[in-house]
């Protein structure tokens, strides 16, 4: 597997859209049996390259493979302009996007779902389990727990921030999506007391998640730490 990191595009309307990871392979990523309730069909053949989205406070984040695309996160209310304008600057679209998973219930992550399920017709929206009740959509949500998969991704119970949140692995790459579960605001945190539900949950998530093969993080809020992910991940959960 060849992996490289750099800057891809800058969107329209001040929204900055970061390609964190570019990476190509030469066989699917294996991350185990799908289940019946969050899979997303054949396996990629290509790891695909991943996006940031940059709306100001949080972040939305891009997995486009072939012609297909992944959205992980919303953002607040209004987002799918910049969104979409991110999509079209990667070369792709709200057509191609077939996987919209959303790491928690926050309007901050969840708040754009009704501005994109809209244009994003041939998706499927995926949340977790016990934060399904707590997001408001027209669209039919599909609950996803611990170990389920979509579009290759691997579905990471991270509990804490609130009950159902989710963090999304690629084990292609090494990529975590964490949402909430950290920060990286000033240097890498857990998820933000003030707004955790469980805090001894949140934390027993951090170090889960230190138990993976990190080697990017994409947070929902803060830069994508792109060099020493795993370390700083260790250490964080050793602090806990």
């Amino acid at each position: 597997m060849r992996i490289s990191r750099r800057l891809l595009f800058t969107a329209g309307s001040g929204v900055l859209g970061v390609a964190v990871l570019n990476a190509c392979s030469s066989s699917p990523s294996s991350s185990g049996a799908p289940t019946p309730t969050a899979t997303s069909g054949a396996a990629p053949t290509a790891a695909g390259r991943w996006e940031r989205v940059n709306l100001s406070f949080v972040s939305a984040y891009l997995l486009v493979r072939g012609n297909d695309a992944a959205v992980v996160d919303l953002g607040t209310p209004g987002s799918g302009d910049a969104i979409g304008q991110a999509l079209t600057a990667a070369g792709s679209g709200f057509a191609a996007v077939r996987h919209v998973i959303l790491t928690h219930k926050h309007d901050d992550h969840a708040g754009g779902l009704g501005d994109v399920a809209s244009r994003a017709a041939n998706a499927k929206f995926y949340v977790g389990e016990a934060d399904v009740s707590g997001v408001t959509s027209e669209k039919e949500l599909t609950a996803v727990k611990d170990g389920d998969e979509v579009f290759g991704l691997r579905v990471v119970g991270t509990p804490g921030h609130t009950a159902g949140h989710v963090s999304i692995f690629d084990p292609s790459t090494g990529t975590l999506v964490a949402g909430d579960a950290l920060n990286n605001n000033s240097g890498l945190a857990g998820a933000d007391p003030q707004y955790t539900e469980d805090q001894a949950q949140a934390a027993a998530s951090v170090k889960k998640l230190a138990g993976l093969d990190v080697r990017t993080i994409l947070p929902g809020h803060g830069d994508p730490l792109t060099s020493g992910a795993a370390d700083a991940l260790r250490k964080l959960a050793a602090s806990l």
